[in-house]
């Protein structure tokens, strides 16, 4: 069995080196009180002066000054150049939930790249902050308080069908496919539920709903997606 570097019953909170911002920190941190950053996030986190469990990362980006302040022990050092800093850290960190940011914006590859490993790590629960939105990968089944006009949007990443309670346009008989069927700009009428077949639909939602999000995942960390193969 592979042994997690960071193992938490408590949600986390994972920085990355790109474009983030302490009031995201901070929301992050009042749902996922532990603090661990992907190399150069651990910029950010000096900065907020706040503590970090560890820092899972090739150190290729993180200076050198910063690296000193953090101890040894805490330092996880993961060389290997075939993966990202945000693929390595899912990797080795277990908990119920891992809220990301400093993922999304900047770089449009970089952005694209973090939604694959959203994707490949989809039996680790994560919730990625962007400036006005969450992504995700939709689980098997969630129930959230949206409120009418809320923008939902259903973007797969692989062959996928649903189901949907108080969506403008329902998704049940819809077979999505990144080439052949999307389901961007969908609208909530209110309170909404949704159910996938598959680990292969990013679900974006607006950022004020992560806290329920969060919740909503954590209490149903059974039901979650099973481990990929390999």
């Amino acid at each position: 069995m592979k042994r997690h570097i960071v193992s938490s019953s408590d949600p986390i909170t994972l920085i990355g080196g790109g474009d983030a911002e302490v009031s995201q920190l901070t929301e992050a941190l009042s749902i996922a009180p532990i603090c661990v950053a992907a190399d150069s996030g651990a910029e950010l986190a000096r900065r907020a002066n706040v503590p970090l469990r560890a820092v899972i990362g090739d150190m290729d980006s993180i200076s050198a000054d910063t690296l000193s302040q953090i101890p040894q022990d805490r330092q996880i050092i993961v060389s290997e150049q075939e993966t990202t800093d945000f693929d390595k850290a899912l990797r080795y960190i277990e908990a119920p939930l891992v809220i990301g940011l400093g993922f999304l914006g900047g770089r449009i590859d970089h952005q694209m790249h973090a939604l694959h490993v959203l994707a490949m790590h989809a039996h680790r629960p994560c919730i990625l902050i962007a400036q006005t939105e969450i992504v995700l990968i939709a689980p098997p089944a969630i129930a959230l308080p949206a409120e009418p006009g809320d923008v939902v949007s259903i973007f797969p990443l692989g062959p996928v069908t649903g189901r949907s309670q108080g969506l403008e346009w329902p998704i049940e008989g819809l077979a999505f496919d990144t080439l052949s069927k999307v389901g961007t700009s969908n609208r909530a009428t209110g309170h909404i539920t949704l159910e996938m077949s598959a680990p292969n639909a990013v679900l974006v939602l607006p950022r004020r709903l992560l806290q329920p999000a969060a919740h909503a995942i954590v209490s149903a960390a059974a039901a979650g997606w099973p481990p990929r193969a390999g």
